[in-house]
């Protein structure tokens, strides 16, 4: 190998690290993520204060990383112009920690909800719904976050398609709180932080079909933020 060569070689090792590294720093951000949605549901199933602060405090470490992780794809991207395949796994993790972060915010909107909760006297009755959806949207994290990591565009479909089943579900949960809201007015208060859990909750299962959707693009070079599921599976089949 002639010195040209082995400088190439060198830059391009440089290269393939600092694209791991980032990668690498998202799927850790993602984990931190994923914990804060879990311990935000169980904080406010539980009533749980001091864990609900806990999810609050780590807010600033989820959103210290955004910005930390970004600044190295920024770098990579002044840097390396790095070509199609590479740039679109750089721009895929760029949009992966927005929606990671805001994810972080949900989740303190969900611990929010408790301690709000817990300062009106507790639940107004039993709302199995927040651990069915909560339980729910945390496996649609975790998946989105193992098909980014495999490149795996068909369980990045499945993630997609929990998406819908949420919506299912926290519709049906909106209409049974909201019936039960108007036969006991007294419960309004309480049962109003409950809405707004689940609403965030919601938004939870959003961003993780963002992600899956950012994982199709990764793979198969194809956008698919406004495609509907059956689009979305004949872009995976198709595409090369």
């Amino acid at each position: 190998m002639n010195d040209k060569d082995l400088h190439s070689h060198h830059i391009s090792q440089q290269f393939n690290s600092a694209l791991d590294d980032v990668k690498t720093r998202m799927l850790e951000m993602g984990g931190i993520v994923e914990k804060q949605v879990a311990d935000a549901t169980t904080a406010f199933m539980n009533l749980d204060t001091g864990l609900a602060e806990e999810v609050n405090r780590g807010d600033e470490l989820v959103n210290a990383l955004e910005v930390a992780i970004d600044e190295e794809c920024t770098i990579i991207l002044a840097r390396r112009q790095p070509a199609a395949s590479d740039l679109r796994l750089i721009l895929s993790i760029s949009k992966v920690l927005s929606d990671l972060e805001r994810m972080g915010d949900e989740a303190g909107k969900v611990a929010d909800s408790a301690i709000k909760l817990a300062e009106l006297g507790g639940l107004p009755r039993s709302v199995l719904e927040i651990r069915h959806i909560g339980d729910h949207v945390g496996a649609m994290v975790r998946n989105a976050l193992d098909a980014f990591a495999r490149f795996d565009s068909n369980m990045a479909l499945q993630v997609a398609k929990e998406d819908r089943a949420v919506d299912l579900e926290y519709g049906t949960a909106m209409r049974s709180l909201v019936t039960y809201m108007m036969e006991d007015p007294r419960s309004i208060s309480s049962v109003l932080q409950v809405l707004w859990a689940l609403r965030s909750l919601e938004r939870i299962g959003d961003h993780a079909r963002n992600i899956a959707e950012h994982v199709i693009y990764l793979v198969k070079g194809a956008d698919v933020r406004h495609a509907d599921l059956d689009e979305m599976a004949a872009t995976i089949k198709d595409s090369k």
